[in-house]
């Protein structure tokens, strides 16, 4: 009986300094603690990349559009504030819903007196602020052109999203200064 009792100790003891060695699951464990912060890390640097672009995308369209002010073609075509916006959200390949974009165009004496006003949305609850005239001038004035919308956002980590609103979405904004060309 005592062979069979120190056999079996034995081969507790070499099980147990097997298990205390080994590390065969170790990789899963370690992966299984690291893999969300690993995917957060990616998909945060992805979705920076994807707004940086939309923000591209705004700007170039409100300097396209912009173009059609400056030369006078907005104001000898008769265009309203609905076309000139539908003009904008044409340029902006399907990537922005058009309902959720604020424009604003008007008349300012000098370029000094430019100026973004107050901000166009609620700090406290996310609501839009901005009215949106559009005033493209004629020859010769000076116009102010502004767009915003709020990107929808998936991860937000707080303190390194600057530009995040109240509802948690990311204020993008575009704008242009100009004088029109003397067109008649």
């Amino acid at each position: 009986m005592r062979s069979a009792n120190r056999s079996f100790i034995s081969l507790t003891r070499l099980v147990a300094r097997r298990f205390r060695r080994g590390e065969g699951g170790a990789t899963a464990i370690e992966f299984a603690i690291l893999a969300p912060v690993f995917f957060a890390i990616i998909g945060a640097a992805m979705e920076t990349a994807l707004v940086f672009f939309a923000g591209q995308m705004l700007d170039s369209a409100v300097h396209d559009t912009a173009r059609l002010i400056r030369t006078g073609q907005a104001q000898q075509q008769g265009m309203s504030s609905a076309q000139y916006k539908q003009a904008l959200c044409g340029r902006l390949h399907g990537m922005f819903d058009c309902d959720g974009l604020r424009v604003s165009v008007r008349q300012i004496d000098t370029f000094s007196d430019f100026s973004t006003g107050s901000a166009p949305i609620d700090p406290d609850s996310g609501d839009w602020t901005i009215n949106e005239p559009f005033v493209p001038g004629t020859g010769t004035d000076t116009v102010v052109v502004e767009a915003y919308y709020k990107w929808p956002t998936i991860i937000t980590i707080p303190g390194l999203m600057a530009g995040v609103t109240a509802d948690g979405k990311r204020l993008l904004s575009a704008t242009r200064v100009f004088r029109n060309e003397p067109f008649s």
